[in-house]
């Protein structure tokens, strides 16, 4: 009797005697409810299992939301929400913000029945380097997100996603959909939707006619890369300047309702004018480490939705288009949003369109294609 007890625990522990589900791997680690949520929406503070692009493994964070009714007998759809630059120190996250439902538009699909998942990317809300506009990185975060929802038994989330994304956010939306196939084969992408992606990133660092907002943008890419990778900030700028990088990017969230200090108005003119005609592209290892990390349209799968505001002083139009055409080339279905706002309203502004967009690709319709008009 002792060794057929022996025999018994050793295939349980070896993990022969449990049922194929349960040998599945797990992406969640806790799911925090939350009382702060709009009316008739649930939503979870999440922790969850991702792999970088050299598949080291982090425990990262992020919301996860649906509609507060009764589970449905088939589980709801699923979008991936990818958020814009908010910073890249670790209290930058956007899941720690008392803004994050007021700011962040992927919650409106929430009240067409849909979960949206949320992440927040690797090193924000956890304690590592935010690996801003870092493409496979934040892709795995977000399909790794995607599988956390998956194990919440209150969303009911199913495999079918879509994914849609803002400003950073649209970079890291469109390298997810790259990514998909091959990083997350269980899930399956129905389709994906931008609004003002960087897509070049050398060109869109370069080209964004608000001086100020490049300035500070550049100093959270200089920062990251220069920690994650120990790329040499002296080609770029003089120790000093190193210094005012370091602290506007260490001590800097973008504020959405109120006005920057001082300092960090200062902050930022001083780098605007020390970097007035450098060209990072051609600086190495960063120019390899943009190029490396820009969209490449040939993979990018379809249907593809692109919001962009003509008026857009941050993330360039004419880069945005540049990237539409190219997409159009490969035969790609594309939807094609032109607005007039300004960049930070670029999701919020074609928010109705594009979830009834999306809607139309869980329901089956051909995709409508723009190519010929951009």
């Amino acid at each position: 009797m002792r060794h057929l007890f022996a025999a018994v625990l050793l295939a349980i522990l070896s993990g022969l005697s449990l049922p194929a589900a349960a040998q599945q791997p797990r992406y969640l680690i806790s799911a925090q409810p939350m009382t702060d949520t709009p009316p008739g929406v649930q939503a979870w503070r999440v922790q969850y299992w991702t792999t970088n692009g050299s598949g080291t493994r982090f425990a990262v964070t992020g919301i996860v939301a649906a509609p507060m009714e009764a589970i449905p007998q088939r589980p709801r759809r699923v979008i991936a929400w990818t958020h814009g630059a908010w910073g890249v120190a670790e209290k930058c996250a956007p899941s720690l913000s008392p803004d994050f439902f007021a700011y962040t538009a992927g919650m409106d699909a929430v009240r067409s029945g849909y979960v949206v998942a949320a992440p927040d990317y690797i090193g924000l809300g956890s304690p590592t380097m935010h690996p801003f506009l870092v493409g496979q990185d934040t892709a795995n975060a977000v399909l790794d997100a995607v599988r956390a929802a998956r194990e919440i038994p209150g969303a009911a989330a199913g495999s079918s996603f879509a994914v849609w994304g803002e400003s950073q956010g649209g970079h890291a939306a469109l390298w997810t959909a790259t990514a998909a196939r091959s990083y997350a084969p269980d899930l399956t992408l129905v389709a994906t939707a931008v609004a003002a992606p960087p897509t070049d990133l050398g060109a869109n660092l370069r080209e964004g006619s608000d001086k100020n907002a490049r300035a500070l943008l550049l100093s959270f890419a200089l920062d990251s890369w220069s920690k994650l990778y120990g790329f040499p900030l002296d080609g770029v700028a003089n120790r000093t300047n190193q210094g005012i990088i370091r602290r506007l990017a260490e001590n800097n969230c973008v504020a959405f309702n109120k006005k920057p200090k001082l300092g960090t108005i200062l902050g930022i003119l001083t780098i605007a004018r020390a970097t007035k005609g450098k060209d990072i592209e051609k600086i190495e290892p960063f120019g390899s480490f943009e190029r490396a990390n820009s969209v490449d349209p040939a993979r990018v799968p379809g249907p593809l939705l692109i919001a962009q505001s003509s008026k857009d002083t941050i993330v360039a139009p004419a880069i945005t288009r540049k990237f539409a055409k190219a997409v159009c080339k490969r035969g790609t279905p594309l939807r094609w949003i032109d607005m007039t706002g300004d960049h930070g309203a670029s999701a919020r502004d074609s928010a109705q369109e594009t979830i009834g967009w999306i809607t139309s690709r869980f329901d089956g319709n051909p995709p409508p294609n723009d190519c010929r008009r951009i």
